[in-house]
């Protein structure tokens, strides 16, 4: 690649319609997520989980449509994240399939079906890079005022 191609393409101009090409291409609404999905989500914030992110696996995958992936600081928390989803979910009458990592506490599994949560701690979320891996899922990063939205679920 010749240098100035190289510097036209690391321009911060190209570079920022890149990114917005890519969030506006590859986002969707919360209203497309079932309510299910919508109260893991409240679960996870309710134990401060990090990082919460939606990739809709729908077209893409054959196994499952949505991956809502989140990581907790430290062992104790990935463990108190994945117990609340689990029992939020149970008592709203959606039991986990199979739970998966939970005693080593690095990536947990919450299979659902249709949808999978995995709680992370930060070292293995770095290190299995789901988003990179499954880069062509629409992807939603929650902020909070996302979470705000959902927040009607959290008094149930």
């Amino acid at each position: 690649m010749s240098q100035k191609l190289k510097e036209k393409a690391l321009s911060p101009e190209v570079q920022a319609a890149a990114v917005g090409a890519r969030v506006s291409g590859g986002s969707f609404d919360l209203s497309e997520l079932d309510e299910r999905i919508q109260r893991a989500l409240t679960a996870a914030a309710d134990k401060k989980a990090i990082e919460p992110t939606v990739l809709d696996l729908r077209g893409i995958s054959s196994f499952t449509d949505f991956f809502l992936l989140v990581t907790g600081a430290n062992r104790r928390q990935v463990q108190a994240i994945t117990d609340e989803v689990v029992e939020k979910l149970k008592r709203h009458g959606t039991p986990a399939a199979r739970v998966e990592g939970y005693q080593n506490a690095e990536w947990v599994l919450i299979d659902y079906g249709d949808f999978v949560v995995h709680v992370f701690d930060e070292k293995a979320r770095r290190f299995y890079d789901l988003e990179r891996l499954w880069r062509e899922a629409r992807r939603r990063d929650l902020s909070p005022d996302d979470l705000s939205q959902l927040g009607s679920l959290r008094a149930e």
